[in-house]
């Protein structure tokens, strides 16, 4: 297998031009299902990471028990309430998000979500029906390790971000972690991005070593900063790989940036949304 490893500068060349003529509709129009009764903050923060990775219009879709909250949280995203059972997704907010899925570029679903019926028929929707680029994080990857027939028959891309805990949902996980991701990556046909001490990115032929990060970012909420960046560049036009592979490095080096200032003891992911305009000029 192919091995590579980013660096600053490659990761600049990686980053598209912006015309002077462009509009918010060249950057992007993402849509991202997140959140639940007791984790609004994961909504929040995947929405500000795409925000701050340059999306140009990010639409969020949470469940109405948690609509306030969000719309108080977030000025910049499009927060848009959905119809709920018990605090997460219900069944009825299908075709709501059916209705939405022409007009979007890519889709995150996962951050904060929670699992019952309602969030399993959101994944299925957007596996199933959604032709364009997804990003399946957290509780997303938990649902589907229960159903990964969900995969069969996909040709859209698909990057899944498990942490070891998740990746061990969905297969074994031994001392190789490279040839556990890639293995894994060819079984569902997706991009597997497994995170750790570097992480590691890979479509099963090619795979990316992340060399930047810090213990310091082991603290919830960082994953779903990182979901909202690769769901960014994803619908700015990245293809799959890099965009997994850039937005870690990005995510990384963000994090980087706030332990050489804050220390590493007290650094919090909003302290990298922060820092991440700096890494893309």
């Amino acid at each position: 297998m192919e091995t590579r490893i980013l660096d600053a500068a490659q990761v600049q060349k990686l980053l598209p031009e912006r015309s002077p003529d462009a509009h918010k509709g060249d950057f992007g129009r993402i849509l991202l299902l997140c959140g639940s009764r007791g984790y609004t903050g994961a909504a929040a923060l995947a929405a500000m990471g795409a925000l701050r990775s340059g999306a140009g219009l990010t639409f969020l879709g949470v469940p109405e028990s948690i609509y306030a909250i969000e719309a108080v949280k977030l000025t910049e995203p499009i927060v848009f309430p959905l119809p709920d059972e018990n605090g997460m997704l219900g069944m009825d907010a299908i075709d709501e998000i059916r209705a939405r899925l022409p007009k979007m570029d890519a889709v995150l679903i996962g951050p904060g979500l929670g699992q019952s019926k309602g969030t399993l028929a959101a994944l299925k929707l957007i596996l199933r029906e959604f032709s364009g680029p997804v990003v399946v994080d957290a509780d997303g990857i938990t649902l589907l390790s229960k159903h990964k027939y969900l995969m069969r028959g996909r040709t859209a891309p698909t990057i899944l971000t498990p942490h070891d805990g998740e990746f061990q949902r969905l297969a074994p996980l031994g001392e190789d972690r490279q040839s556990a991701a890639a293995a894994l990556a060819q079984e569902l046909g997706a991009i597997v991005l497994l995170k750790g001490h570097r992480t590691l990115i890979t479509d099963g032929k090619i795979c990316y070593r992340n060399q930047t990060g810090n213990p310091g970012m082991a603290v919830g909420g960082s994953g779903d900063v990182l979901a909202g960046i690769i769901v960014s560049l994803l619908g700015q036009g990245f293809e799959p790989l890099e965009a997994a592979a850039v937005g870690a490095w990005l995510h990384g080096a963000a994090g980087d940036a706030c332990a050489a200032e804050l220390g590493q003891y007290g650094m919090l992911p909003t302290d990298m949304l922060e820092v991440l305009p700096r890494l893309l000029k």
